[in-house]
């Protein structure tokens, strides 16, 4: 079993070492192999196959390289996430996500591929269109409620366009003070978390309306960061009181989960009042114990991008992905922070190291099937 491990491993060395445009060979998704394989008897190919499901790809400039067509034709990948360089050109947007989605119909999976991008408004839009005001513009008028629901139906009309099926909005984040790190850039609707509360699930119900997925972001919350509290860049640890995290932070959750909210993405900070040793995205006692077991979260959990700086000492890509799909991310998002660095070789080494942990059992198969399964119901929900 050491020797297949290696094999993989090796595999993942070489591929980095030419720039990422080598995956493993494509294999049969486990779906179309009969009965699951048990941990026993699960093959190197098997293993890639599961590992695929649970990663987000991403690349750079207007066009996916033939190395991502391949994966996601082989079953290798969930999804993609686009960003501002691949999204320039709409014609050839267009022609992206038709190769993209013909090779997933494809796949074992046969089912449509995610197609991912941050449609919050405002200042954060990758495409151009709705919705045009940012959550705290939205959250100062008088006829918010309306506004936060004309975005949500404007986010989901843009995306529709561009064929794009995921959007990683509305932001929940319960911000503290005017100018801090979610404020700064217009992402939060309000200080009081009734107002967020009520404006996130305005917004979740009219986008969802269309079959474009949203996302509630970012678990527990990120309002109380300091303007350099930046977790794409660096380490951050928010020292919020247990009551407070859960009547503040927590609080727009509750609301966006009874709203039929079907992903959300847990922060990469770390929260000493839940887990005093690793970030959220890391925690299995926030994912598992907070989102899943106290507030019944029964969709998708997403990562933020797994590059990001706040996760430094914790290892590599693939260290990182193994822990955060431990903890219980059911899709890891194998992307930078910064649009230009990104290549398959990410989503490759996320998906590698989590197909060597199921070989070497770091990893629970039957938890990776349950996670798998929601992954998959996601995929079907969804209008190509």
């Amino acid at each position: 079993m050491a020797a297949l491990v290696g094999g993989l491993l090796l595999a993942l060395a070489a591929a980095v070492a030419s720039g990422g445009e080598t995956r493993p060979a494509p294999v049969r998704n486990r779906a179309s192999m009969g009965e699951a394989p048990r941990v026993g008897s699960l093959t190197p190919a098997a293993a890639l196959a599961i590992a695929g499901q649970h990663v987000i790809d991403a690349y750079a400039g207007p066009n996916p390289p033939p190395s991502l067509i391949a994966a996601i034709r082989a079953g290798q990948t969930a999804g993609v996430i686009l960003f501002s360089p691949n999204v320039a050109d709409p014609a050839a947007l267009h022609r992206a996500v038709a190769a993209m989605q013909a090779a997933a119909s494809a796949s074992p999976e046969h089912r449509p591929l995610l197609i991912l991008t941050d449609q919050e408004g405002g200042l954060v839009r990758r495409l151009p269109g709705a919705p045009a005001l940012s959550e705290q513009a939205i959250g100062a008028r008088p006829d918010r409620l309306a506004l936060a629901a004309q975005a949500g139906a404007g986010a989901a009309a843009t995306l529709r366009r561009a064929g794009v099926n995921v959007n990683l909005a509305p932001v929940l984040d319960v911000y503290r003070s005017p100018g801090n790190f979610i404020d700064q850039y217009g992402r939060s609707y309000s200080q009081n978390p009734a107002v967020v509360s009520r404006l996130g699930a305005q917004f979740i119900h009219a986008q969802q309306a269309d079959r474009i997925a949203a996302t509630a972001k970012h678990f527990p919350g990120l309002g109380s960061a300091t303007r350099a509290q930046d977790t794409d860049t660096v380490p951050v640890r928010l020292d919020v009181p247990l009551s407070e995290l859960r009547t503040v932070d927590e609080a727009p959750y509750v609301a966006a989960i009874r709203a039929g909210v079907r992903l959300v993405m847990v922060s990469w900070a770390v929260y000493p009042a839940l887990d005093p040793a690793r970030p959220a995205g890391l925690s299995s006692r926030v994912i598992g114990g907070e989102l899943r077991g106290r507030l019944h979260f029964r969709g998708v959990t997403i990562t933020d991008a797994i590059e990001a700086g706040a996760l430094r000492g914790y290892g590599g890509v693939g260290a990182r992905s193994v822990l955060a799909t431990a903890a219980g991310a059911d899709l890891i998002l194998a992307c930078a922070p910064t649009p230009p660095a990104n290549t398959p070789a990410i989503g490759h080494a996320a998906v590698s190291a989590i197909a060597a942990a199921l070989l070497e059992h770091h990893l629970n198969l039957t938890a990776l099937e349950d996670s798998g399964a929601r992954v998959s119901a996601l995929r079907a929900w969804i209008r190509p």
